[in-house]
Order: C-alpha cells, then structure tokens, then sequence
C-alpha cells in the first residue's frame, strides 16, 4: 500500500513539474536555441519578384509574395507614376494598369529591400510592353505594367509558392 502511495506521490510530482514548466505567460515570447531555426511568415506581406511570360494566347505577369498574398486592386490609369514623387514612369505604352497590393512591403522590418525583381523594364511581348515597380510606401505596394492596346485581363492568386497572376489577352486578329 505504501509502496502505491510512494509512485502515485512521485507521477503527481513529474506531472505537476512538466506542467509548470510548460506554462509560459501569455504575454511572454520563447527565445529560440542556437539550434532551433524558424521559417514563420512575415507579420505583412512582401512583394519579393515581378516576373512575365509569353503564351499562345496571353502574356502572363506573375508577382511572388512572402507571407499570404494581400487585397489586389488592379485599375487601368492614364500615366503611371512613382508613389512619393509623383514623377512620371518613363515606360513606352498608350494602356497602363496599376496593381496595388495593401497591406504589403517591399522591404524586411530594417528597411533593406527584399524585392528582387525589374524596377524598370521594357519588355517584347505581344501585349505587356513594360513593368515597373513604382512604389513602396506605408505598406502599399504598386507595379505598374504597360501595354500597346487596351488590356483585357483576369487575375487570380496560386499557392505554394504564394502569388498573385495577372493574364492579358491578346488583342483578337483583325480579319480585312
């Protein structure tokens, strides 16, 4: 009987010692090992690649974002401008869209920049003429893309790797 007592008195013990040692205060944070590493997605989204391709039947601009991919607005505009300076992007073109992604960054917390795609670049296809990065500015990220005749386009986000696709047509042949 003693013997009963004396093992439940021990297994209460190392039970009541792991929990103890695993309870961490909400508002604590756990420092990692030397040998632990983690790979946790940013606390926003970050635009880190532009990249394009031509297709049969459209070109196709692919944004690679780090973290989830955020709201989209993609809006055709006159001009395209850099945020901040309002100055003019200098990519030949009569048709522009502008693609806004917020909330996103382009840029790591110490403001190095994580973007490793064109900044500015002309392009040979038969619709997307030109991309640009045109802004990184309290976390709202542009691009915008230039075309010769209006887009006509479709966008939709594809995952592992998290991205965000933008498809133009191209401009139906003209039958004389």
């Amino acid at each position: 009987m003693l013997h009963r007592q004396t093992l439940a008195a021990a297994a209460a013990g190392i039970l009541l010692t792991a929990g103890i040692g695993a309870t961490v205060p909400a508002g604590a944070t756990a420092t990692p090992s030397a040998t632990t590493t983690t790979t946790t997605a940013p606390a926003m989204a970050q635009v880190v690649n532009v990249r394009w391709g031509g297709h049969s039947t459209f070109d196709r601009l692919v944004i690679d974002v780090r973290g989830t991919v955020p709201p989209v607005s993609v809006k055709q505009v006159k001009e395209l401008r850099y945020d901040g300076s309002g100055n003019k992007v200098p990519l030949a073109g009569k048709y522009f869209l502008e693609i806004r992604l917020s909330p996103a960054t382009a840029h790591d917390e110490s403001g190095r920049s994580v973007y490793q795609g064109p900044r500015l670049l002309k392009i040979y296809l038969p619709t997307l003429k030109g991309v640009a990065l045109t802004g990184d500015f309290e976390g709202v990220v542009t691009i915008g893309a230039a075309f010769d005749t209006k887009p006509a386009y479709k966008t939709f986000v594809l995952h592992h790797p998290e991205r965000l696709v933008l498809d133009v047509a191209h401009p139906a042949p003209v039958c004389r």
